[in-house]
């Protein structure tokens, strides 16, 4: 199982970590995220690229780094 890290700014409450870790959880190929203000831990076989798109897919004032 592979191990990504994602490092963001702009999430501001639970809210956005909530649709941000259910964005990522729908995607196929990730078995867990975990996400808190300042970034996530995903494992799984998902690309780098569809988790960002994922997450800047919501709209949020989210900047993936």
């Amino acid at each position: 199982m592979a191990h990504q890290s994602l490092s963001f700014t702009g999430v501001e409450n639970a809210d956005q970590i909530n649709r941000i870790t259910t964005a990522l959880m729908m995607l196929d190929g990730v078995d867990s995220a975990e996400v808190g203000r300042h970034g996530a831990e995903v494992e799984g076989r998902a690309r780098r690229e569809a988790l960002i798109k994922a997450i800047e897919a919501l709209k949020l004032p989210v900047q993936v780094k």
